[in-house]
């Protein structure tokens, strides 16, 4: 079985990728295209699954990533880090060819964004605590200071969970709602009676309000296609001890 990879019209002209769970050599829960160190997979198994991303979407590029907490912080990528030398960071930018940035996820929403005339590429992890926290924000901002214009860049939402399958609590509709005005658009009532959040709408609210033209969603639920993707939310209803990750990547050639 290949490595699935769904891309995005608006980078086309760009090796990038949205990668799922097809095409891997993980087994049992986690089986698929698991790139996630800290899942408790075998390393090699990881280290493999990674190979194949990056040869799926750039051949012979390093891969680079970060170690991801949710933060708002965006960094400039000139090589790949050694897996115990990352930044703790969310979001990579770049203008060096021969690179893959790559954001792992499993509900959360991959963020890549290109501004094709500078050479300037960038990646992001936004979850909802990201995303509020400006993650997208301070990744424009990183590109601009590697010769981008936000007027030029495109910007593609990934596969992450979907609305239908958010529930969440009163209290963080509340919180959200508190955050700014208009928040409460992003929100729904479920079959149970608990708000439904839509996250990738929110994430692309954001890149739309730092002035991104047009930015879009792939509109892919990681939530309810368990034979493609990998999904936190899912493995814990489902009671299972740990959960794979899925990466996006992007790079220059």
């Amino acid at each position: 079985m290949s490595v699935e990879v769904s891309r995005s019209k608006l980078l086309a002209s760009l090796p990038h990728g949205f990668l799922g769970r097809q095409g891997g050599v993980s087994e049992g829960e986690m089986w698929g295209l698991n790139v996630g160190f800290g899942s408790g997979d075998h390393p090699k198994l990881i280290a493999e699954n990674r190979r194949r991303a990056i040869e799926a979407v750039l051949p012979g590029a390093a891969l680079a990533t970060v170690h991801q907490v949710h933060s708002p912080t965006a960094v400039r990528v000139e090589h790949a880090w050694p897996q115990d030398e990352r930044p703790h960071a969310d979001a990579m930018v770049t203008d060096r060819p021969g690179l893959l940035l790559g954001v792992l996820a499993a509900d959360c929403a991959p963020v890549l964004l290109a501004d094709l005339d500078a050479g300037v590429i960038g990646a992001a992890h936004a979850g909802w605590r990201g995303a509020v926290a400006g993650v997208t924000d301070a990744t424009i901002q990183a590109m601009e200071q590697l010769g981008a214009r936000r007027d030029r860049i495109a910007a593609a939402v990934g596969p992450c969970i979907a609305q239908a399958s958010y529930e969440v609590d009163e209290s963080f509709r509340s919180n959200f709602v508190g955050q700014a005005e208009g928040n409460g658009r992003f929100f729904v009532t479920g079959p149970s009676g608990k708000p439904h959040f839509d996250l990738a709408g929110y994430v692309v609210h954001r890149l739309a309000s730092a002035g991104i033209h047009q930015p879009t969603a792939l509109n892919l639920d990681t939530y309810s296609e368990p034979d493609r993707f990998y999904s936190y939310r899912r493995s814990t209803h489902l009671g299972e001890p740990s959960y794979g990750r899925q990466i996006s990547v992007i790079g220059l050639p």
